[in-house]
């Protein structure tokens, strides 16, 4: 399939562009399409442009409220609160981060949960933003329900990524985890359910339980989750953070990232962040890099070094012509 080379800032553009076109508004358009553009930047495609004729469907049918404007609380001098208020993700987190970063620098941690909210995109980009202000950073996201517990069929939990993101150090030496609790995101099926690619066995199982390598077949069925039962239970404990503690939809009720029904799935995400001068009394820096060393002293990839790598050197993407006429369909608002 032929391929078309945009560079980031068309990325972004055209991005904002289709959100507007589809009912919402700058400020909430800005913040998903420099999340969109940096997805593709770090070789993350499965949360970049393949994700917006989604957005732009979810914005028209009322999945998502293009025009929300978040509600932030501080309850306790170290909690930050944000309702979403069925908005994306990405605007309710930005308004919150701040009162969070200021708390945490205060009084040495602070956590926000986020409500009634929408798909988080990138996970990794929240925390590292986080761990940019000096800060170890550790974020939870909940999703609708597409993993089962291990001797179940109907899902429970979502692919519920967790990630953390350290600040770094003089020698540039930082971390950076972000992955789900499923062998891999249900967005990366999806992504290859629309290119018509088989999927790698051990991916994800169909409707009656059953493994399978075909991606529209899982489309329907669950996703496997990494590790089996240990994974189930990552699953789970972010479940208990950014759905239970945040006070979001459980993944169970939650409608999904997908398709016209249900209505806004109303998830959430949870944040916690951490001054390491206050916990580790000036070692923290030392021991990270030690950390890091002991990783890529073996040869081996250091978390989250792929995507700096990424980032580094990307200035255009390839996009296949498909997904590009979608775009550029979507592009202009509807007559």
């Amino acid at each position: 399939m032929s391929k078309t080379l945009l560079s980031l800032d068309e990325v972004s553009e055209l991005t904002e562009a289709i959100l507007r076109a589809a009912g919402a508004d700058r400020q909430n358009a800005q913040p998903v399409a420099q999340a969109t553009m940096e997805a593709e930047r770090d070789g993350i495609a499965s949360h970049g442009l393949i994700f917006v004729p989604t957005y732009a469907e979810h914005l028209r049918c009322g999945k998502v409220d293009g025009k929300a404007r978040p509600a932030v609380h501080c309850p306790r001098p170290g909690v930050v609160r944000v309702d979403a208020g069925s908005g994306f993700a990405q605007p309710a987190i930005l308004s919150g981060e701040p009162l969070l970063i200021e708390a945490a620098r205060r009084q040495g941690i602070a956590c926000m949960a986020v409500q009634n909210s929408y798909n988080a995109g990138v996970l990794g980009q929240h925390v590292e933003r986080i761990a940019d202000a000096g800060l170890v950073g550790l974020g939870f996201a909940n999703a609708p329900a597409s993993i089962a517990p291990a001797g179940g069929k109907g899902a429970v939990i979502g692919t519920n990524p967790i990630a953390l993101a350290t600040p770094a150090g003089p020698d540039g030496q930082s971390l950076l985890i972000d992955q789900s609790a499923s062998v891999i995101a249900r967005s990366e099926i999806a992504r290859h359910a629309a290119e018509g690619w088989e999927l790698p066995a051990g991916w994800a199982l169909d409707s009656g339980g059953m493994p399978t390598t075909d991606a529209s077949r899982a489309m329907e069925g669950t996703v496997a989750p990494a590790g089996g039962y240990k994974g189930f239970g990552w699953g789970l404990i972010t479940e208990v953070f950014a759905a239970a503690l945040a006070g979001a939809t459980l993944g169970i009720n939650a409608s999904q990232f997908r398709g016209t029904a249900g209505g806004p799935p109303r998830t959430g995400q949870f944040f916690v962040a951490i001054d390491p001068e206050a916990t580790a009394d000036g070692g923290f820096v030392e021991k990270l890099s030690a950390l890091c060393d002991a990783i890529g002293s073996q040869g081996a990839r250091v978390p989250g070094s792929r995507r700096r790598k990424a980032r580094i050197h990307t200035r255009m993407i390839e996009v296949n012509e498909k997904l590009l006429a979608t775009l550029r369909a979507l592009e202009q608002p509807p007559a």
